[in-house]
């Protein structure tokens, strides 16, 4: 259909442009005969002027007409032998004085007779017919001597016998033919076309719905589709790719599916250690261990810890949900890497102190500048001291190393801890997850800490690395760009805007957090909960299990 409307609008435009020519060519003849009705005219007029003894000027300067000049002019023998041999066409002559102006020449017509005219007689040749054109000049003759005054004389050419109406109806009418037989060419190849698209198109479209209706695994025959050309081929090939791709996809929802569903267990579990301890401490106060001011002072003390403890929680969790859904964005400002470390060591000195631990930080003597979050990279870099603190034996020591790589920085976090066996390494950023190692170093805490460094990490543009091998200790190493407006990685989680884009400034991070939870994210662990003689005791006189 569209091949057919393109043949008709290419025949329109053809017949035009081919009758815009044929018009050009007959105006170019009539103009050629005008100058030769002209020329005939003037020998004619001047002759019959020379011959009158009373007056030899075709037109007087007073604008009269010779008289015997208008009775030449007045024989309608004389003028239907102009009009049908000379003009070819009806044929109008004025005579006159002329008026030259910036428009053009004007004719002023002679008095009392100006104008002799004679319509077309003969009889049109093959394939003649009249045309609607016409052609009109004014022509100017002078006395050669300067005596005589100018005279002019206009010639009017109209209707003449042409050609171009039967060359237009014969053009027209081969390319409706050609039309007509090129629309029936494309109706039956349309056809053949269909036909054999038909068969690869039902398989495909059997496979769609198969598809739609849960059946992941169907797939379009390749090999099968050839018989619809390369095109149909390649398009099997396409929706077997993205079958491929939705069953993955499915996939990865299921697991996905399943991983919230052990992040939901998780989560409950979390939380239910610290309730089932603050339901026993309320319980045991309620009856004779609340007379007791000694028991009540230490089941108080657990009770507060407990809830620092689920405040923790809580905030590592609200956190963790904003940086997965780019709700937190960066405030970044050029500062000195040095001083966020010094901050986050100065932090957790206290912890390896009471762990008996060294915790020291190497730093370059020369400052080393970066765009970066200071809060945001502070606590990460908390939780990973925490870390490297909370699985070092007593004596041993954590080191912070601060240098500069590539116009950017490079911190790496050395323990000489326990270190992580080489099977869990691919899961220690992982939410929730702490190991399968029998240590209780390794078993403690919520397995938050490592996903919210991550997070922050690649907020920044950076990468996060980790090298470890058992009771050897562990080396985590971040590296940082030098602007994390110019990393495509930063600008994909949403956290920085582009340079360029004209957003400044952080976006709210949520509310403040409350100085439990700040303390533990200082620490990089949760508040331990107590762990007494007495409240064992209790906890076993009271017949119920502690929780996991």
């Amino acid at each position: 259909m569209v091949f057919a409307l393109a043949v008709g609008i290419v025949s329109v435009l053809t017949v035009f442009v081919l009758d815009n020519d044929l018009r050009q060519q007959e105006m170019t003849n009539l103009q050629a005969r005008a100058n030769a009705v002209a020329a005939v005219v003037r020998v004619a007029a001047e002759t019959t002027a020379s011959a009158d003894p009373a007056n030899n000027t075709v037109v007087s300067a007073s604008g009269t007409l010779n008289d015997q000049v208008s009775a030449v002019m007045g024989d309608r023998t004389t003028l239907a032998d102009y009009a049908n041999n000379v003009a070819q066409a009806d044929l109008r002559l004025r005579f006159g004085l002329g008026s030259e102006t910036p428009g053009g020449t004007v004719l002023i017509p002679t008095t009392p007779v100006s104008t002799f005219s004679a319509p077309l007689t003969a009889e049109p040749g093959l394939g003649q017919a009249r045309d609607s054109i016409a052609y009109t000049e004014i022509f100017k003759f002078a006395d050669p001597e300067g005596v005589k005054p100018t005279w002019y004389l206009e010639v009017s050419l109209s209707a003449p016998y042409t050609t171009r109406s039967s060359t237009i109806t014969g053009v027209v009418g081969f390319l409706l033919l050609a039309e007509t037989g090129v629309l029936l060419l494309a109706i039956v190849v349309s056809a053949l076309l269909a036909r054999r698209f038909t068969t690869p198109l039902r398989r495909l479209t059997d496979a769609a719905r198969a598809l739609a209706e849960g059946d992941l695994a169907r797939r379009v025959p390749v090999d099968r589709a050839h018989t619809g050309g390369a095109e149909m081929a390649e398009l099997s090939r396409q929706f077997n790719a993205m079958a491929d791709q939705v069953e993955e996809t499915m996939e990865v929802i299921r697991r996905d599916r399943d991983t919230s569903r052990e992040f939901l267990a998780d989560v409950s579990h979390e939380l239910r250690t610290p309730l089932a301890a603050l339901r026993t401490f309320n319980e045991l106060l309620q009856e004779k261990a609340g007379s007791d001011v000694a028991a009540r002072t230490e089941f108080l003390e657990a009770s507060g810890q407990q809830i620092e403890r689920l405040d923790w929680l809580a905030q590592n969790l609200l956190d963790l949900s904003k940086l997965d859904s780019g709700l937190i964005r960066l405030d970044l400002r050029p500062d000195d890497l040095r001083a966020t470390i010094l901050s986050a060591v100065e932090q957790a000195q206290v912890s390896a102190h009471r762990r008996g631990l060294s915790l020291t930080a190497e730093l370059p003597e020369t400052t080393l500048v970066t765009r970066h979050d200071p809060q945001r990279l502070g606590q990460a870099l908390t939780n990973l001291i925490g870390n490297a603190l909370k699985f070092t034996p007593r004596g041993g020591s954590v080191r912070v190393v601060l240098s500069p790589l590539n116009g950017g920085a490079r911190i790496q976090v050395i323990d000489t801890g326990v270190g992580i066996d080489a099977k869990e390494l691919p899961q220690i950023f992982e939410r929730f997850y702490r190991g399968s190692r029998a240590n209780e170093a390794r078993g403690s805490g919520s397995g938050l800490g490592l996903a919210i460094v991550r997070s922050v990490v690649e907020m920044h543009g950076g990468r996060i690395m980790v090298e470890s091998r058992v009771t050897a200790g562990s080396t985590f190493t971040v590296t940082l760009p030098a602007d994390p407006r110019m990393s495509a990685d930063a600008i994909a989680t949403g956290a920085v805007p582009a340079v360029g884009s004209g957003t400044t400034g952080p976006a709210p991070s949520g509310p403040a957090t409350s100085p439990a939870s700040s303390i533990a994210a200082a620490s990089g662990e949760p508040p331990a909960p107590a762990e007494s003689a007495a409240l064992a005791k209790a906890t076993m006189e009271q017949g119920r299990p502690r929780s996991n």
